[in-house]
Formats: structure tokens, sequence, C-alpha cells
């Protein structure tokens, strides 16, 4: 069996790779840090600068651009947050785990940032573009499973241990050598089943040779409408960065507070069954989609199907309906909005990376949206408590308009994405 013409073997788990250590660090090591009695200002402080690799990831894009083959990037920095995530389980039962702990967890995000660049840069350099436009949904949805996984499953296995030890230092310590051993065999999965061939960067070694960081960082920057396409990327996801802190929160507050006031076993239920299966599908759609009419056609569409499920939470907030069967609809409906559209905005930063060095190009495009989801996102408790979950959902759905408004005068080929053969 020929591995290298067969995607479905090696994409799934190369992004379930770079969606599962995001996760841990992000958000499952705040739950950690509560349970091991770390209060809630230092977790706050801490825990938000780990997530600052990913925002500033392009300054060394152009090295992982450069230097060695992509496969031997990711494979090192999967190794490396594999050892990272033992070393935080046989710390935590030590005095000072808190420093030592963070210290850990900071150097693997810089090592899961890394892997990220690797990984997209080994995508676009491995499949032709017509495989990239089917395979796109594939990435976002396995990427988005990874986070459920780690945000879910692997916070069930800690509560799991909690009650079964009666001792919090043990359940996260036996948990995160767990995880550790889960992305051990992640990279010794995509050791085997990863091609070892990336096509492009053998055509253009002698391009590639002549470069430097300096160059391959600015030549971004003379791309053409790139002050359009930062702006783009910058506000696009203004409406969801703000949505995706406050909507947990939403669900499990108290109806006197404005909440749905849900148990935190039924979010669970909620998110990691019919959303699941929402999410899947509409990243699955999506990729076909554009895969057989191109994004030109799709763009539009696939905005709106991402953004409109905001009027569900809205109308929630308002009339906060008793059965459990709304929240339900409301849910699957953006879970599949979610994976149907936001297929249409990693396509055009593809798009945007097409040409030499598009590893690092790639990179900054993604450091660029991470930093316009991390920005909203610091602010979004702040404005939530001063408008209330009712105006803060209409503010939410207010702050999509702008990047709707921009996306109609982005200039790309017409047929992007459109596939020309069979994948």
């Amino acid at each position: 069996m020929k591995i290298d013409n067969k995607p479905w073997f090696w994409i799934p788990l190369l992004n379930f790779a770079s969606g599962l250590p995001y996760a841990i660090i992000i958000s499952v090591s705040v739950i950690m840090y509560k349970n091991l009695g770390i209060s809630n200002e230092d977790i706050g402080v801490y825990t938000s600068l780990l997530y600052l690799p990913w925002v500033i990831k392009p300054l060394w894009s152009p090295l992982i651009e450069l230097v060695g083959t992509k496969r031997k990037w990711f494979l090192a920095m999967q190794l490396l947050i594999s050892i990272a995530f033992l070393l935080v389980g046989f710390i935590i039962p030590l005095n000072g785990f808190f420093i030592m702990s963070l210290s850990i967890f900071w150097v693997a995000a810089f090592a899961s940032a890394s892997n990220d660049i690797a990984s997209d840069g080994f995508y676009l350099l491995v499949l032709p573009e017509d495989k990239q436009s089917f395979f796109i949904g594939i990435r976002s949805t396995f990427y988005r499973l990874s986070m459920l996984a780690g945000n879910g499953l692997v916070v069930l296995f800690a509560g799991y241990l909690e009650h079964k030890y009666g001792d919090n230092t043990k359940a996260w310590s036996y948990t995160m050598i767990a995880v550790g051993l889960l992305m051990t065999f992640i990279t010794v999965y995509n050791f085997i089943f990863t091609p070892k061939n990336e096509i492009n960067t053998t055509q253009n070694k002698e391009t590639h040779n002549h470069q430097n960081f300096a160059t391959v960082f600015t030549s971004f920057f003379k791309k053409k409408q790139i002050g359009l396409i930062l702006a783009f990327i910058l506000v696009f996801r203004l409406g969801e960065s703000q949505l995706l802190k406050m909507l947990s929160p939403f669900l499990l507050d108290g109806k006197e507070l404005g909440g749905m006031g849900l148990d935190t076993e039924a979010v669970g239920i909620i998110y990691g069954t019919f959303g699941v299966g929402a999410l899947t599908l509409g990243g699955i759609l999506g990729g076909i989609a554009i895969s057989k009419q191109g994004l030109t056609k799709w763009m539009l569409p696939m905005f709106l199907a991402m953004h409109l499920p905001i009027i569900g939470f809205i109308l929630l907030a308002f009339f906060h309906p008793s059965s459990i069967y709304y929240i339900y609809a409301v849910v699957i409906v953006e879970q599949f909005g979610y994976g149907f559209g936001f297929t249409a905005f990693m396509m055009f930063l593809i798009n945007v990376a097409e040409g030499e060095s598009k590893t690092a190009h790639y990179a900054i495009a993604t450091g660029f949206m991470a930093l316009g989801m991390m920005l909203p996102g610091m602010l979004s408790g702040f404005i939530q408590q001063y408008l209330g979950y009712q105006n803060f959902f209409i503010w939410v759905f207010i702050a999509t308009i702008p990047g709707l408004i921009l996306s109609r005068f982005l200039i790309f080929p017409k047929d992007f994405g459109k596939k020309t053969q069979e994948v």
C-alpha cells in the first residue's frame, strides 16, 4: 500500500496532533491548576501568557521554511510535546510544581506553535491545490475534534480519577502522564504514515537556498491587497472570539444571572455528542462544496452559515426556553455552521500563502488570525458583564459585520480550490 497517495491515513491525526496540545496547554491547564489550589488571579495571568507563542509564531516561521524538512520539524516538535506532558505529570506531586509546570508548558507551547507551522507547511507542499480544497474541511474538523477531546475526555478522565483516589494531585499527575503517552502514540503514528517526500520543497530547493529570514518575512507584506487582507483576517473572527469565551458561562450560569442554568454534564453531552456530529458533517460538506465549485462560489454563503447561528443564542438569552431541546437545536446549528463556514476562511488563508515560502506565509497569516482571536477574547468577559448576556450576544452578532463587508472586496482566483481531478 502506498501511503503517500492516501491522505486519509495521515491528515486526520496530523491535525489532531496540532489541536490536542493547544487544548491541554490553554484550556485544560486552567482546570488543573484550579483543582490543585492555584488562585484565580495567578491562573488568569499565567495561563493567558501561554497563548503568546501562537501569536508570535510568524517571527520564527522563516526558520522552519529554510532549515530542514517540514516532516522532520513536526515529528521533533510532537516528540518534545510528548516529553513535556510526561514531565508535567511527574512534577505535579513536587513542591513548587506551579512554576516548574508553567515553565514546561511554556516550552510545550513554543513546540506546539512550531508543530502547527510545520504541519501546515507540509500539508501545503504534499497535496496539490485541488486536494487541499477537499481536505481543508477534514483538517478543520479533526482539529476541532482534538480540542473537544482535550476539553472533554481528558477532563472527564481527570474527574474520574479524582473521585477514585480522592486525591487531586495524584489524579492530575496520572492524567498528564496519560496525555503524554497519547501524544507519544500519535507521534509514532505520524512517523509511520506521513509521506516522506515533500515534492515542492525538492523542486524549489535552489530558490530556497537564495532566501534568508528577512526576505521570507518581508515578502509576505508585499502581497497584493495585503492591507485589506490583514484587516480582514484581524476582524473576521471578532464576534466568534468573544462568543467562544462566553458561551460556556452562558450555558452554565443560573437564569437569575441571565444564563441557561445547565450543569457541566449537560453541557458536555450537548457538545460531546450532537455538537461533534454536526461539526464533523459541516466540515466535510464545506470541503466538498469548495472542491466542486471553488471558493468564490461559496465564500459568502459559508461566512453567513458561520455567523447567522448567533441569532439562536440571542433568542435563548431573551426567552430562556424551559425545554433543553431548544438548546440542542441552537448548538447543533451553530456547530454545523462553524464547521461548514470556517472551511472557507481557512481556504482563503491558503490562497494568501500561495507562492514561494508558503509555509512561512501561512504561519504569518494564522499568527494574525490568532491575534484577532486573543485580544477580543481577553475583553469578552468585561463586555459581557457590562452588557448582560442578551445585549452581549447582539453585540457579538454586530461584530461579525465588518468581516463580512471586507470579504466582498477581496480578490483571488475565481475557481481557487476547485478540484481538477479525483481526490
